[in-house]
């Protein structure tokens, strides 16, 4: 086509070849799900609620049924000097803080002192009748060691506190990260503070939300 002074007319190059534009799709579609994977990994960041693990009468259960509440994880034993005072004040401690704020999450154990010789049933009825426990209650396990299961692994991590002994208590906050560990020699009496610091906190929270 001529123009008005004869001369052919020539179209403008694009600033921005055509050609480019596919690779740059691409490149940004791999960003994207590249974000998205990244995003994934870290919703899916193990806390100790997203453990499963296996009840006293033998169900495999899922911890975060405790998603939002606050934990005390205890290794218990039947027959350790620490047990009728350990119990007692377990107990104590969820009949006045539990359980829609607050469990205590029982694991027995036969790794110290073989003081958990026990089955299951008979471990669970020397519990119940004995203290009148009515918190919930875990399958025999090993919590230290290569053979420990993964939810006490995970407590071990985040807290460089390994058990030496029955009784070790792990506090676990609503969203399952691990607050602070005790040995056998701190009373529960004398971490109850910890404790009801962290409810007090949910409570407040769900007021604050009405």
């Amino acid at each position: 086509m001529l123009d008005p002074e004869g001369s052919v007319e020539h179209q403008p190059s694009p600033s921005f070849p055509k050609l480019l534009l596919i690779p740059l799709a691409m490149l940004l579609a791999i960003a994207a799900l590249l974000l998205l994977a990244f995003s994934a990994t870290r919703q899916k960041e193990p806390d100790f609620y997203t453990f499963k693990v296996v009840n006293i009468r033998g169900k495999l259960v899922s911890l975060e049924k405790y998603r939002g509440s606050v934990s005390l994880v205890v290794n218990v034993a039947s027959e350790c000097g620490y047990t009728d005072s350990h119990y007692k004040a377990l107990q104590q401690l969820q009949r006045d803080l539990g359980p829609y704020h607050f469990n205590v999450l029982a694991f027995p154990c036969n790794q110290f002192g073989q003081q958990e010789p026990d089955t299951n049933r008979e471990i669970e009825s020397f519990a119940r009748k004995t203290y009148g426990a009515s918190f919930p209650m875990f399958s025999k396990i090993a919590v230290s060691g290569a053979g420990a299961i993964p939810a006490f692994k995970y407590l071990i991590d985040s807290t460089g506190e390994e058990p030496t002994w029955n009784f070790w208590k792990y506090l676990v906050d609503p969203n399952g990260k691990v607050v602070k560990a005790w040995d056998s020699t701190v009373s529960v009496e004398e971490i109850r503070p910890h404790i009801t610091e962290l409810v007090r906190k949910i409570i407040l929270k769900k007021k604050d939300e009405l």
